[in-house]
């Protein structure tokens, strides 16, 4: 069977070592999993080339990156309650009525938070750095831990409508706000980083990294800046990728995925990639 990830730019994508790592656990040579570069617009013909027919020419499963978790949403025949609550899709499997539209970033998130802040853990107050749409994915995920206030502070906080309006669909009804990024906010008990490496400055870190619970989405470079300094409860893109993959893992193939062998193997990768970028002895 087969199985890829799609988006733009898709090459430093860690979900073919994640899902290969989980393949070659399990001993399950019959399937593989690929990367492909598949630009904005271009979702549907793709799909369509892989064929319509039940059973699937050995196409199982789509993972669905950036640009095209909207494309996904719109083409799925299908769609999930969590990936309609968030609006996007990120997980496409096929089945013999079409392809079934899921996403897994909203309970990775939460599956991810919890395993490093405790199994019992929940949010009263949280804070997102950022406000697009990975910014809606973790403010639902803060919601499902029973975030009754939500900030986002954004560059253009004139911008975050769209973002304001999706968390606050969610059944707990949080009060949803939004603050120019270099705001301070007390008394949050998670702060979630969506922004670049390069924007967490030193201001930004300082005013941060004292949180309870610091989760920054951003895996390369790793850990972040904001990461490497936080004295708390750490919770890392790493973390994401891995718990959103292994619920993909468990759609895609109907068993339970080996969650330690794809961290593993991430974590590897991750290492490998950093000791490629360091300088060369003189």
């Amino acid at each position: 069977m087969k199985c890829a990830v799609l988006g733009d730019p898709i090459d430093h994508s860690l979900s073919p070592v994640l899902h290969r790592a989980a393949y070659a656990e399990l001993e399950m040579s019959d399937w593989s999993y690929t990367s492909t570069r598949v630009q904005a617009g271009g979702l549907a013909r793709y799909v369509a080339d892989l064929g319509g027919d039940w059973p699937p020419s050995r196409w199982r499963g789509l993972s669905v990156t950036m640009p095209l978790k909207r494309e996904a949403y719109e083409l799925a025949r299908s769609i999930s309650p969590r990936a309609r609550l968030v609006g996007a899709v990120n997980t496409l499997v096929r089945s013999s009525h079409g392809w079934v539209g899921d996403n897994t970033d909203l309970p990775g998130a939460v599956a991810a938070i919890r395993e490093r802040a405790g199994a019992d853990f929940s949010c009263g107050s949280g804070a997102i750095l950022g406000a697009g749409a990975t910014a809606a994915s973790t403010g639902l995920a803060l919601a499902e831990l029973g975030a009754s206030r939500i900030t986002l502070l954004a560059r253009n906080p004139g911008a975050a409508g769209e973002t304001i309006e999706m968390i606050s669909r969610h059944r707990g009804k949080p009060v949803v706000s939004v603050l120019p990024l270099d705001a301070a906010v007390g008394g949050v008990d998670v702060v979630v980083s969506t922004v670049p490496a390069k924007a967490q400055t030193p201001e930004l870190i300082d005013r941060w990294a004292s949180t309870p619970v610091v989760f920054d989405v951003v895996y390369d470079p790793w850990p972040s800046p904001l990461l490497s300094v936080a004295p708390g409860v750490a919770v890392s893109g790493l973390d994401l990728l891995v718990h959103q993959a292994v619920l993909q893992f468990e759609l895609f193939t109907g068993r339970a995925a080996p969650l330690e062998a794809m961290r593993a193997a991430g974590e590897k990768a991750l290492a490998s990639r950093e000791s490629s970028m360091e300088p060369s002895p003189a």
